[in-house]
């Protein structure tokens, strides 16, 4: 018996369930709704939180699960960008999440891995006038979870763009939690209010949406004492912010890794600018250990 495999589920949405049988791992990936991962397993444990209802209906944005951000993180100001001199609508987090996603190749060999792509078309230019390429590799191994991507513009224009995840956790007991990131303060997107940040957060708001601009190492870490579950995430330098946001009585908690805050596209601020025909190269990892 082999240690890896890579399934094919027929649900509602053709599902890829990616397993290693010796960690016994596995994780789910849906090309048709925006290229997602909306499972992680480890011994049956689910790390992940998914609402069901809004994954069955096509017209709601997910939440749960791995979205993908893409060409922008976060909102811009009633949704408009400005390029030379035209102005665009472009809805939060871009539209990557929420279109149909190709799938390139899989394997199961040194581990289990899909790739999956995304090409600018028809209706991205209306609101991106940019020819684009996306492929992410999403790879199950052991405790670990890695979505390696690549970026490249097929414009005859410099391309710029900001990217991100969205992922969204399990807890039950946030008061549990405790935090280990790299910032000494953060802005409560809400108010804009600049804050210091001791690594806890106040969970009797109604929500927390506090972001990182300024982080001192690529690497956070967050601990569930209740389940005694550590999660750590990595992340290549180009994701320069962090985000962290929840929902009083939700079962979740989402820790973002951003390479650009919001309104990037108009601001200029941090946004990743690729020449014609450039390719760019980032990775994201994340570990679950039991301690």
């Amino acid at each position: 018996m082999t240690a890896f495999s890579v399934e094919h589920l027929q649900q509602q949405y053709l599902t890829y369930r990616l397993h290693d049988e010796t960690a016994q791992a596995s994780i789910e990936v849906v090309p048709d709704r925006g290229g997602i991962i909306t499972r992680w397993q480890i011994q049956d444990r689910e790390l992940l939180y998914l609402n069901q209802e809004r994954f069955q209906d096509p017209s709601l944005s997910i939440r749960g699960g791995i979205p993908i951000l893409f060409p922008i993180c976060g909102n811009l100001p009633n949704n408009r960008y400005t390029l030379g001199d035209r102005t665009y609508n472009l809805k939060q987090h871009g539209f990557a999440r929420d279109l149909p996603w190709q799938v390139v190749s899989q394997s199961a060999t040194d581990c289990a891995s899909l790739t999956l792509a995304l090409s600018s078309n028809a209706q991205t230019y209306e609101v991106y006038p940019f020819d684009f390429h996306l492929e992410f590799t999403y790879r199950i191994l052991g405790n670990r979870l890695t979505i390696d991507q690549q970026y490249t513009n097929r414009s005859q224009t410099p391309m710029p763009f900001s990217t991100g995840f969205h992922p969204y956790f399990n807890v039950q007991d946030k008061s549990q939690l405790r935090f280990d990131l790299p910032a000494s303060s953060a802005i409560d997107q809400k108010t804009q209010q600049a804050l210091p940040f001791f690594n806890t957060f106040d969970f009797a708001q109604p929500e927390i949406d506090w972001a990182f601009p300024d982080l001192s190492r690529t690497v956070a870490i967050a601990t569930d004492l209740q389940t005694h579950l550590r999660l750590t995430l990595t992340y290549s330098p180009a994701f320069s912010t962090l985000v962290f946001w929840t929902l009083q009585d939700q079962d979740f908690y989402c820790l973002e890794p951003w390479s650009a805050p919001r309104n990037a596209l108009n601001t200029g601020d941090r946004l990743i600018t690729l020449a014609p025909g450039e390719t760019r190269s980032l990775q994201i990892e994340l570990t679950a250990d039991w301690v």
